[in-house]
């Protein structure tokens, strides 16, 4: 067998396994976060801002108890923010969270459902953010 042949075959195989592990990465769903509550009644959580993404990207709460998320943004240049709207069941947040910067918000879900949070952040003439991906569930029980 000749080098080049060697080479397209290991070549193909790596070609196969990555996309295997594409496809299973796209298929498999995020294990929730359930957020128990403190001695204090309140439910804290953090969530890490990252290049197009926000990690935990589900969190599980309870309705009619309030929630704090700490955001921390760990890019070094690009800038986010944090847009939950339901104000339904009293969700209404949107907050700017600079690059390398931590900020945190208090509110209280009144209704059980699920909520998407996300960041629309976007440069002229590209996608969001959100549209890049960068999109997380509130699923308020």
């Amino acid at each position: 067998m000749s080098f080049c042949n060697r080479l397209n075959g290991s070549l193909a195989a790596g070609l196969t396994a990555l996309a295997c592990w594409g496809a299973a990465g796209s298929l498999s769903a995020e294990a929730p976060t359930v957020v128990e509550a403190g001695q204090d009644g309140v439910q804290r959580a953090a969530i890490t801002l990252d290049s197009y993404s926000y990690a935990p990207g589900h969190l599980v709460v309870q309705a009619g108890k309030p929630v704090e998320i700490t955001l921390t943004s760990v890019t070094s240049i690009t800038p986010h923010n944090f847009i939950l709207k339901e104000p339904a069941a009293g969700l209404d947040v949107n907050l700017d969270i600079g690059a390398g910067k931590t900020v945190t918000v208090r509110f209280t879900p009144g209704q059980p459902g699920v909520f998407t949070f996300y960041c629309d952040k976007k440069l002229l003439f590209f996608a969001s953010h959100r549209e890049k991906g960068m999109e997380g569930r509130l699923e308020v029980r």
